[in-house]
């Protein structure tokens, strides 16, 4: 595990810790939001965002531990984690949309022969593999690439939030039954 990954575990793991009274607060009963709540929101969606890009994040361990919280909203915890590794997701379309340009520069993040085979790969599965946008070390080359490939943007972003919302679904019910 790396250092990001281990931080944001324990960040998650101290924020469910310290927020415990304020999470079966207003946000979660009412239409209210008090600072804290919204800091717990914040640190779901950064993690999340960053997760989806090619650092070494781990938002799963974030929204698991939220979702254990009492009173926590998990559809709401589910719904600003997708929209946080979505929109990540979206920054890596865009950088393969530009950096294509700069694709026979020897700084290029993807050599020639791994883009022509991620380029093989993608168009003999299409859109649909982008539902495989949440794996890792497949995710984010795959988002990076259809960004490259001039995949449409919004079944890109379709398929992405479809794959991406399923994995944290999963996740948070998981984390608030078992864990």
């Amino acid at each position: 595990m790396s250092d990001g990954a281990g931080l944001l575990t324990a960040a998650a793991a101290i924020a469910g810790a310290a927020a415990g009274p304020f999470w079966s607060g207003p946000l979660w009963s009412g239409p209210l939001w008090s600072v804290i709540e919204l800091a717990d929101l914040a640190l779901m969606f950064a993690s999340a965002f960053l997760a989806a890009t090619l650092l070494p994040v781990v938002s799963e361990a974030v929204l698991a531990g939220f979702s254990r919280l009492d009173g926590a909203d998990l559809v709401l915890l589910v719904v600003v984690a997708t929209i946080g590794n979505t929109l990540g997701s979206v920054v890596n379309w865009a950088l393969g949309r530009w950096f294509v340009h700069w694709r026979d520069r020897k700084w290029f993040p993807i050599k020639g022969k791994s883009l022509d085979h991620a380029s093989r790969v993608f168009n003999k599965w299409g859109l649909p593999s982008l539902l495989l946008a949440w794996t890792p070390f497949l995710g984010d080359p795959l988002t990076f690439v259809a960004g490259v490939l001039r995949a449409p943007f919004w079944p890109f972003l379709i398929y992405v939030a479809i794959g991406k919302g399923a994995r944290y679904i999963l996740v948070a019910g998981a984390a608030a039954e078992w864990l």
